[in-house]
């Protein structure tokens, strides 16, 4: 008999647990925010790194192999989008510490790779559900 597959909650997986400690580096920038700051560039900032969170959550919870390959794919895209593309701007114009950059450039490889890892396990689980069926 096959031993069952033990189903991990979305909040113990590793890459959403360094995707929500991202969010929170944000959400910290943010919050020093002037109106304008929000307004100009801000708002875009954290909606793109929240979506890294976000779409995981969502991806883990479809059923569809495809359909959560997907959303990691969507997840992947709006951590370069957040951190390559607004967390570097806001850097450039003076609004990202040196300290904040860093920070978020030492968390984007590791997220990166986990995301790339639950793509590649992913395809796996449907390769092997293929094999097996």
């Amino acid at each position: 008999m096959e031993a069952k597959k033990k189903f991990i909650p979305v909040h113990e997986l590793e890459g959403y647990r360094l995707a929500r400690k991202l969010s929170s580096m944000a959400w910290s920038i943010y919050e020093n925010l002037t109106f304008q700051q929000r307004k100009v560039w801000g708002d875009q900032m954290l909606e793109s790194v929240d979506s890294v969170g976000a779409n995981i959550a969502e991806g883990y919870a479809r059923f569809h192999y495809l359909e959560k390959i997907r959303f990691y794919h969507i997840s992947r895209a709006s951590l370069s989008e957040g951190v390559e593309h607004w967390i570097d701007l806001g850097f450039e114009r003076g609004i990202v510490s040196g300290e904040e950059y860093e920070s978020f450039n030492r968390l984007r490889p590791d997220i990166q790779v986990k995301l790339n890892n639950m793509i590649k396990a992913t395809y796996s689980a449907k390769n092997q559900f293929k094999n097996d069926g």
